[in-house]
């Protein structure tokens, strides 16, 4: 019998993509019956034949996942990178028996927890007390069990003090304290952990890494870690899959697998990017503010030591107070060169309090990044701590040698260079040789 704790065979899943014909104006009575009837007939197929459709005139078919199979052993830490919308969220929800593959088939052998996005896990009118003792049960535990870890749970996820309050009037990060904490504690045997943990602080970050790979190393539990930061996927996990496109494109040591990743870099084109596109953004439980699309108001691809403009979109859905939106370039390893954020120079954070779509600009007289190609990332927040919207690694951007950029800069040697004051200066004789002599 085989040692694994997780087989995955032949996994595909495919969605149909449902597209507007885009004709203007009205339609007469009978071409909307006409249409809702023909809308109604191929769904009604679709529900039959176990697939899913976004209702529209033409339909595309799209494979998440094709032909994917890998095998995880007991007490192994697979990390899973790529593009977003190479399929890495998709093949967690198959896995967490949330979404129904189109084919092929997944083994899991023992209790799962699952931490895949804010808002999933726990039901919102329900206090965070009562979530705990929830989500021991559809794990499998009894209320002793889950009691002898409450305490634990509650002193890691630090919400003592908002633990009788409904979940839905936790902040971003008091909820993703709190869900990983609790699918850290009840012991599962496999914990499935996406981009989610981006959400928090950088101090909760870091103490939920400790203990993923605590819970790997002392606990063997088998965990399964998504992540656009290359550097905790090379130190937290010994072996990563590397997802191109819905299918597995390399499989092995971690440090190969993500020095071949990093090797092709893909950096994006586009004038206008959709934010409100890319699978991997991250609201907050409320989602009341979601990014929509930013667009670069200069050309691409980038130049060192070049002004930089761009828009970023975003709509509300109720009141955003104190709200600041920020872009972020970071190595393709995940680690952060450069941040821009609306506050930063003068702390003004303004509010919206009637829902609607909204714009803001960001320029940069002269962008001091090396020529290379970085990660993007994209969010927004209310005050300082609170995120509304993130998008890590949204897209891959080209920074290219501008007119007056140094030779040795051109060699990819240099990071981020800013403007600094030098003066020249020469030494009279005398207090050359005095210098000598000393």
């Amino acid at each position: 019998m085989s040692d694994a704790v997780i087989t995955v065979q032949n996994l595909s899943k495919r969605y149909l993509l449902g597209h507007r014909s885009g004709e203007q104006g009205y339609n007469t009575f009978r071409e909307v019956i006409t249409r809702e009837a023909r809308n109604f007939a191929r769904k009604a197929v679709h529900v039959l034949q176990g697939r899913e459709v976004v209702q529209g005139d033409g339909v595309e078919e799209f494979w998440a996942l094709k032909n994917v199979s890998f095998d995880v052993k007991q007490g192994e830490t697979i990390g899973i990178i790529g593009r977003n919308g190479a399929g890495k969220s998709t093949l967690l929800k198959v896995l967490s028996r949330i979404t129904e593959p189109t084919y092929g088939w997944v083994s899991l052998r023992g209790r799962v927890a699952s931490l895949l996005e804010v808002g999933t896990g726990f039901h919102p009118e329900l206090t965070g007390r009562e979530n705990i003792f929830l989500n021991g049960a559809i794990l499998g535990m009894t209320q002793r069990e889950i009691q002898k870890k409450f305490d634990e749970i509650v002193a890691f996820a630090e919400v003592e003090r908002f633990l009788d309050t409904p979940v839905k009037r936790y902040s971003s990060g008091m909820y993703v304290r709190l869900a990983f904490a609790v699918a850290a504690h009840l012991e599962p045997e496999i914990l499935i952990v996406d981009e989610v943990l981006s959400v928090g602080d950088a101090e909760f970050q870091k103490k939920c890494l400790g203990k993923i790979d605590d819970v790997s190393r002392r606990e063997g539990r088998t965990i399964l870690f998504v992540s656009h930061n290359m550097g905790v996927i090379t130190s937290l996990c010994p072996t990563a899959i590397w997802l191109d496109q819905g299918s597995i494109r390399q499989y092995g040591s971690a440090r190969g697998v993500v020095a071949n990743y990093l090797a092709h870099g893909m950096p994006n084109k586009d004038q206008i990017v959709r934010l409100d596109c890319i699978k991997g953004a991250q609201r907050s439980d409320e989602d009341r503010l979601r990014l929509e699309k930013l667009e670069w108001l200069c050309s691409l691809p980038l130049r060192h030591g070049e002004p930089v403009r761009a828009q970023i979109q975003f709509s509300t859905r109720t009141s955003v107070t104190d709200l600041a939106v920020g872009i972020g370039f970071s190595s393709l390893d995940g680690t952060r060169y450069l941040t821009y954020e609306t506050d930063f120079q003068d702390g003004f954070r303004p509010a919206f309090h009637s829902p609607g779509t909204y714009t803001v600009d960001v320029e940069v007289e002269s962008l001091p990044l090396a020529p290379d190609i970085y990660a993007l990332d994209v969010g927004c927040r209310s005050g300082d701590f609170h995120s509304l919207a993130h998008i890590p690694a949204a897209i891959e951007i080209e920074v290219i040698a501008g007119p007056n950029t140094p030779g040795t800069i051109i060699r990819k040697n240099a990071g981020v260079r800013l403007a600094s004051k030098w003066v020249w200066n020469q030494l009279l004789e005398q207090q050359q040789s005095r210098m000598l002599r000393a």
